[in-house]
């Protein structure tokens, strides 16, 4: 069994089994109910709700009356059985296998979080990155996102994101595809994959990965929840990464509360003329950093010295010729020939010099001589054209 993992044949105690049967009763991300777990306690929280007194701080009569109503539908017991028969587990804070980082999200972290999959959460959360983006996504997103995250997974990263269409499922599929770590963070019960047109897709992720949530077993998404859901893939890893994103994107969501909690955030620009990079765009005005493949991903999220290579243009062949003989063959008429001394003049050199370099730049085939005057040679021309040497 992988470090970190719970053996599930042990009993969960009182406290795991308390965060689950709360875990039917608060939805994830209430900050209320986080305050009265961390000022209380999860077993006086399910006490108070169980009973079903006086409402606890915060909330109205009529929505502690809504969580009671919860309350008496509860039953931790078959949530444990059903996730053990789905091969999953509950992972509460404070376990081993808990991510620490997740506690960063203060009273809106998870009571725990349901994970299907061999390894430990708390050691692949720890060299993680997010690649979101667009549902509706185009090629060039697709390619974008399914290379970023094979090359990160071949550095050795772990890549997160939602499960879902478009550039989610281009995340997974560039990692899985190069034997890497992925993880998919639902917004549903882990033993209901989602959407339905995935299931083969997260099966494949919780057999070579791990597939992770905070509702219950069986529980269906819900606009609010794919929201709530992103603070998650936000907390849990190192920076987040967007790869296309319309204004309204659910997925700058993510970018935003990874800018709150200090982790990096970056994107990757595309055509201006696209409405689909349009909320990338507007990132990178802002705090985000550019990014256009992984190794500047993991330049920027890694440890110190894990840097990307310089990007520079092609060498050309003029580029290796000593500045004098680069200078000499720059002051040669682009058409008809020109005697040696124009040339000097023209180079700011001697005479002497002048001719010592045009013998050099004969021998490499950039100029000829017709009688007293030097030429550049028709395939010096064509190099200077295309980049490829004379001869």
């Amino acid at each position: 069994m992988s470090e970190g993992a719970r053996d599930p044949s042990r009993e969960p105690d009182e406290e795991t089994r308390g965060r689950v049967f709360l875990g039917r009763v608060i939805e994830p991300g209430d900050e209320a109910g986080g305050r009265w777990v961390r000022e209380l306690g999860v077993t006086e929280v399910v006490r108070r709700v169980r009973e079903g007194g006086g409402a606890l701080p915060g909330v109205s009569e009529a929505r502690w009356a809504g969580l009671v109503a919860r309350a008496a539908r509860a039953e931790p017991e078959r949530d444990l059985a059903r996730a053990r028969a789905a091969g999953a587990r509950f992972v509460a804070p404070g376990s081993a296998e808990w991510p620490r980082q997740l506690d960063d999200l203060a009273d809106a972290r998870p009571l725990g979080l349901w994970v299907r999959g061999r390894p430990s959460l708390r050691i692949w959360a720890l060299r993680s990155v997010a690649v979101v983006g667009a549902r509706a996504c185009t090629e060039y997103g697709t390619h974008v996102a399914a290379t970023l995250a094979a090359g990160l997974a071949e550095r050795g990263w772990v890549v997160v994101s939602g499960g879902a269409y478009g550039i989610d499922a281009a995340a997974h599929r560039g990692a899985l595809a190069s034997g890497g770590a992925t993880v998919a963070v639902l917004a549903s019960g882990v033993d209901r994959p989602y959407p339905r047109g995935h299931t083969t897709l997260i099966e494949r992720i919780a057999e070579q990965g791990l597939v992770i949530g905070e509702l219950p077993p069986g529980d269906h998404p819900t606009p609010s929840r794919f929201i709530l859901r992103n603070r998650v893939i936000a907390a849990l890893t190192r920076g987040t990464v967007v790869v296309e994103a319309a204004c309204r994107s659910g997925s700058l969501a993510t970018a935003r509360a990874a800018q709150r909690l200090g982790r990096h955030t970056m994107g990757v620009p595309g055509p201006v003329t696209s409405a689909l990079c349009a909320g990338v765009h507007e990132l990178l005005r802002g705090e985000a950093t550019l990014v256009t493949d992984a190794a500047e991903v993991a330049e920027l999220v890694g440890d110190m010295g894990d840097l990307a290579p310089p990007r520079t243009g092609p060498v050309l062949p003029r580029d290796l010729l000593t500045p004098a003989a680069r200078g000499v063959l720059a002051a040669l008429p682009g058409e008809g020939a020109a005697p040696a001394g124009e040339i000097a003049a023209a180079a700011r050199t001697t005479p002497d010099e002048a001719i010592a370099r045009l013998y050099e730049l004969r021998a490499l085939g950039y100029v000829e001589r017709h009688g007293d005057g030097w030429k550049l040679t028709r395939q010096a021309v064509i190099s200077a054209r295309t980049g490829r040497p004379p001869c």
